[in-house]
């Protein structure tokens, strides 16, 4: 038996992880009007507890209903949403893992019947998509609260971590962007304005939020055209609001339909440049698929955890069957050991 770096412990601030592995986020447009959490979203998310996933994070959960990405999508605007959440909670912790929400709103991307579409600018994320509604100053204050209740509702929920959702070009991302953000008011111009409503959200997150649980922010560091986000502008971004989070989770693309070229670990050296240059742990993210390759990013420090996403899809014990295949000695599921006797040597 031995260790390698992806198997072991995490800790930041008060939550301590069994290993550095993650899931991301990723929508299951599972739920319904009522944006409630459903005997689905359980099975899925305690399936990757048991799985031996070291921090869960549940896909983008809107903090107002015309925040949703589609009329399918988890919500956190109303205290009525909470209970379906804390028996998720309640149940990954049963199996030793961690978990955090996202918070988000989808801005512009919102195609929900019957809602408001808002974002920074009067701008259109493509031909076929409706001109949005150019936020009013009040309007900001709104989302800013709603994000507030979110943090509130999170932790009432048992959350250990949340996520904001500032990346793929809903609407944190579409203020980020110079792509998206053409307001000539304190939200848009030059980075300290765009980031603006950002640095606003974690302000107030902090005055509701645990201190000892940590505050993740999602980002997309690369627009991936030339006007647009790089990792050199959103490392400026990072610097205006370093203080105010804990974990850095690094993604990309969303704010226009941009060419882009995937391959695995495409995003890793965005966070790495990250990492570097704002003194930030960070989540790596991006066709991460193997093992090996995991692990090559957590020890050559370019992160400092690893999301695994799609094949945690395909494959929810991916964790296990990496220790097992590895002989790695690790606490299996009191149910599930006898499918991972070791051999001998």
């Amino acid at each position: 038996m031995f260790t390698i770096k992806i198997f072991e412990k995490y800790q930041i601030k008060d939550l301590e992880l069994k290993n550095r592995i993650v899931m991301p986020p990723m929508c299951m447009y599972s739920s319904d009007e009522s944006g409630y959490a459903n005997e689905f979203h359980f099975t899925h998310y305690v399936s990757r507890a048991v799985g031996g996933v070291g921090l869960i994070i549940m896909e983008a959960t809107a903090v107002l209903p015309n925040g949703r990405i589609s009329e399918k999508d988890l919500g956190l605007w109303e205290d009525s949403q909470v209970s379906g959440l804390r028996q998720i909670v309640q149940a990954c912790h049963e199996q030793g893992s961690k978990i955090a929400i996202q918070l988000g709103h989808a801005g512009r991307k919102c195609t929900a019947a019957d809602e408001k579409i808002i974002a920074p600018s009067a701008i259109p994320f493509d031909e076929s998509s409706p001109v949005p509604h150019e936020l009013t100053e009040d309007g900001i204050k709104e989302i800013v609260k709603a994000f507030k209740e979110g943090a509130i509702r999170a932790d009432k929920a048992g959350f250990d971590a949340i996520e904001i959702h500032a990346a793929h070009g809903y609407l944190i991302s579409e203020f980020l962007s110079p792509i998206s953000n053409k307001r000539t008011d304190e939200y848009g111009g030059n980075t300290v304005n765009r980031t603006r409503i950002l640095r606003e959200i974690l302000l107030e997150i902090q005055k509701v939020w645990p201190a000892q649980k940590p505050i993740i922010v999602r980002v997309s560091a690369d627009d991936y055209l030339p006007e647009g986000m790089t990792p050199r502008l959103m490392a400026e971004v990072i610097h205006e609001v370093r203080s105010l989070f804990d974990i850095l989770h690094v993604s990309s693309g969303g704010v226009v339909n941009a060419v882009i070229h995937p391959y695995p670990g495409y995003q890793v050296e965005a966070a790495s440049y990250l990492r570097a240059k704002c003194d930030v742990p960070v989540i790596a993210v991006g066709l991460i698929t193997q093992p090996d390759m995991a692990e090559e990013i957590i020890c050559s420090n370019r992160a400092d955890l690893v999301a695994i996403g799609r094949e945690l899809l395909r494959n929810p014990y991916w964790v296990l069957n990496t220790a097992y295949e590895k002989k790695i000695e690790m606490d299996y599921p009191e149910q599930y050991k006898r499918g991972f006797y070791f051999h001998k040597q």
